[in-house]
């Protein structure tokens, strides 16, 4: 490097932080930021197919991947819970019970724990071209629920094959369920990607918080069970179910086992799980606008930071 360019990088060095994007008001610019995601819905359809082919990228089975890898996962669960430690004797039909919240949990932390470190990821395009920096995190919601879908499909194919085919409306739960999933696990996959760039802390704790809200929640233990626990302790209809009720994972899994887990009919379910879900997904809509608010603040420096 000459003496010209050593000086000129040091005199770079020495200047303060200034604002590099565009940065609008928190309430206003809403529509202005949907407007422009839209307007760049080709590019997010590309870093999702993009996506899709890093993730089997030279190996040889591919795609089948998305497949064993869901029922390895419900293998497993299903020996180590169910025959060895004694799940399925409490637990009716426990590999579809299990697989129920698999499912849900499974795209929800893909979501979230993909999309909080996709800005970083994507740093040479931030850095390069002007986008909106939404279409990182949006992109994964895009690629991982390829996945959801296959799991869907197979979850459905697994009550056929047990006889258990779930009827009526019990399906009304699904889409509700689904949609309470998308918005906060969107939420939250906007709010630490932004927080993310400023301090990469963000995806550690994110692993964390994703392992204590697992077992926070009725994924591999039924709501049975844990109103049995609260009823022992004395805790029943005290803040602490009320607490628990409140997780907005809890209540998706809970709608996913309404919908496919028919061998559950009869087993204890929250009072008012419709109700419950219809609140989650309306808080849930006011969450994801304050996390875009808050992204599209913090993204003016993302080039700089990176």
């Amino acid at each position: 490097m000459t003496d010209q360019a050593s000086a000129r990088a040091a005199a770079l060095v020495e200047q303060p932080m200034r604002i590099a994007g565009p940065r609008p008001g928190f309430a206003t610019g809403t529509v202005s930021s949907i407007r422009d995601i839209v307007a760049h819905r080709e590019l997010m359809g590309h870093l999702v197919r993009r996506e899709l082919k890093a993730r089997y990228k030279d190996s040889a089975l591919g795609f089948l991947w998305t497949l064993i890898r869901p029922l390895t996962m419900l293998l497993i669960y299903y020996i180590a819970l169910g025959k060895f430690l004694g799940a399925e004797r409490n637990i009716p039909s426990f590999a579809i019970f299990v697989y129920c919240g698999l499912t849900a949990w499974t795209l929800f932390s893909e979501i979230v724990s993909t999309g909080t470190s996709s800005i970083v990821a994507n740093s040479g395009l931030v850095k390069k071209v002007y986008l909106p920096r939404e279409v990182f995190p949006l992109s994964v919601v895009g690629s991982t629920s390829v996945n959801f879908v296959i799991q869907l499909a197979i979850l459905t194919v697994a009550t056929v094959v047990a006889g258990q085919i779930p009827l009526g409306t019990r399906w009304l739960y699904l889409p509700l369920a689904v949609l309470v999933l998308y918005v906060w696990a969107t939420a939250l996959a906007l709010l630490l990607s932004g927080l993310n760039v400023y301090l990469r802390d963000v995806q550690y704790l994110v692993e964390v918080f994703l392992l204590i809200f697992f077992w926070a929640s009725p994924v591999v233990y039924s709501w049975g069970l844990v109103t049995g626990a609260l009823t022992e302790a004395g805790l029943s209809g005290t803040w602490v179910e009320t607490a628990y009720l409140s997780n907005p994972i809890t209540l998706i899994v809970l709608g996913f086992q309404q919908t496919f887990w028919v061998a559950g009919d009869g087993q204890p379910v929250p009072p008012d799980l419709a109700a419950s879900l219809a609140v989650a997904l309306l808080v849930g809509t006011v969450v994801l606008w304050l996390s875009q608010r808050v992204f599209a603040r913090l993204q003016s420096n993302f080039a700089q930071e990176l």
